[in-house]
């Protein structure tokens, strides 16, 4: 017997509110002021690989749609992450953000110094979406459905504990307030309409799971290089390397 359309999305959300990376004590650690700036500058280099990674994710997903609805709806979040003329994109946002923590943006975009299991994570994601059917791979991204109240999260604790933090600085969770719940206003109801039987609704509940899996197993692994036991692996970012003149001086 399928789910109702209520019980579903019910699932789906009670996902978030088990497994979302809101839960995961390093974001506490942020989000509080605790970090110290180097906990900071590792946090930003290593989710950039995950912000570069999200545009090929997406554009690796269209490349499988027959439907030119569905594609002209998803071609939205390629542009929110490259930029337009009109919009200079999440990526340069986040670029900014690795400047005001005094790294050197080049260092940062060449991803020299992601941690392997960031890679690892962030990678099997995006091969995910490449592989998996369609509806799995939209059920993924509604980890969105989240993320409005981290982003604002954020914005107030950063605000309030680190001196970098500013509006600029900050301008990719300014923007991903209004972003994500575009995005995800869409890819719920699609999920809702497209799992009509009981085995595709499971197969969407796992597939949100899997990504919180990914969120959770990045912080995981900036814990345990950065944080405790602060073993940081062979190749990644160390806290000498990769920082913009005025910070190294």
């Amino acid at each position: 017997m399928t789910d109702s359309r209520e019980t579903f999305e019910a699932r789906l959300r009670q996902v978030g509110a088990e497994r979302y990376h809101d839960l995961h004590p390093f974001h506490d650690r942020l989000h509080g002021g605790h970090c110290t700036i180097d906990e900071v500058r590792a946090w930003v280099i290593n989710r950039y690989y995950y912000q570069h990674s999200i545009p090929m994710k997406d554009a690796a997903f269209m490349s499988r749609v027959e439907d030119p609805d569905l594609r002209r709806a998803w071609r939205s979040r390629i542009e929110d992450h490259d930029g337009t003329d009109t919009n200079e994109g999440g990526i340069r946002r986040w670029l900014r953000l690795a400047e005001a923590v005094g790294l050197d943006t080049d260092y940062v975009a060449s991803t020299r110094g992601v941690l392997p299991a960031t890679k690892f994570a962030v990678d099997a994601y995006v091969r995910f979406v490449r592989e998996k059917p369609l509806l799995e791979a939209v059920a993924a991204s509604l980890t969105e459905l989240f993320a409005p109240k981290i982003h604002a999260n954020r914005i107030e604790g950063l605000l309030r504990s680190y001196d970098f933090a500013n509006d600029a600085a900050l301008s990719y969770f300014r923007n991903r307030l209004s972003e994500a719940p575009k995005d995800v206003a869409f890819g719920l109801k699609w999920v809702l309409d497209q799992a009509d039987t009981q085995e595709k609704q499971d197969a969407a509940v796992a597939a949100l799971t899997f990504k919180t899996d990914v969120l959770w197993a990045q912080l995981d692994a900036l814990w345990a290089a950065y944080v405790d036991p602060a073993r940081i692996p062979p190749g990644a970012w160390r806290p000498d390397e990769g920082l913009a003149l005025k910070a190294a001086s």
